[in-house]
């Protein structure tokens, strides 16, 4: 809508329009200008404290043991990824692991985030598909296991037992069987009253 009005020809917009070009030549207007156009101001409660949390993940150097990566193409599979920046194995995801990649990985540069700038470094990041964060780590791995059954399903396990719990036979053999049962008494006594029938008429037949 903005950039609308600032097409428009009139000696106002005209002033307008040059007050604007004049801030995006200083570096943080021209930042928060294009963090809003392209949506990286937008924050998702997801309910937890660290500012990374329910926004779009940056697209950082990272050095993995695929060797050196950017961070948006561990997502070029559409599938969540759990980033350990920490120690190698501190975080076990084995209940996910067919859902979700677990990469460990190094990043050294500083964490800034559109709109808010520097941020302190996380130990781990959930990433969903979408490229949003869904649950950070600070030294630990409080809240992991509830961030991952809430966005990626129960752990593989639990979901096991589940189906197991909830099979049921089929029941159309059962009802099939049940439903002969019931019919075959009715089936006799109609075949006895056409016998009857057939008596009851062959004997007129001998009368006369």
């Amino acid at each position: 809508m903005t950039q609308t009005v600032l097409q428009r020809a009139d000696a106002r917009i005209d002033a307008l329009r040059d007050t604007i070009a004049e801030l995006l030549s200083m570096d943080e207007p021209r930042k928060r200008f294009a963090a809003m156009m392209s949506g990286l101001d937008i924050q998702y409660d997801l309910g937890q404290a660290h500012p990374l949390v329910g926004r779009r993940m940056p697209d950082i150097d990272l050095v993995t043991d695929r060797g050196p990566l950017r961070a948006f193409a561990l997502l070029h599979d559409a599938r969540p990824v759990l980033l350990n920046l920490g120690e190698p194995g501190d975080l076990d995801i084995t209940p996910w692991a067919d859902r979700v990649q677990l990469i460990d990985g190094d990043y050294a540069g500083t964490w800034e985030l559109p709109v808010l700038g520097a941020i302190t470094a996380p130990t781990a990041v959930l990433i969903r598909p979408d490229g949003h964060v869904a649950w950070v780590g600070e030294g630990g791995d409080v809240g992991l296991a509830e961030a991952l059954t809430t966005w990626f399903g129960r752990p593989a396990a639990m979901g096991s037992s589940r189906g197991a719990s909830t099979h049921r036979s089929p029941a159309p053999s059962v009802g099939s069987a049940s439903v002969g049962l019931r019919k075959r008494p009715a089936r006799l006594k109609a075949a006895a009253a056409i016998r009857n029938a057939q008596g009851g008429v062959r004997d007129v037949k001998r009368s006369r």
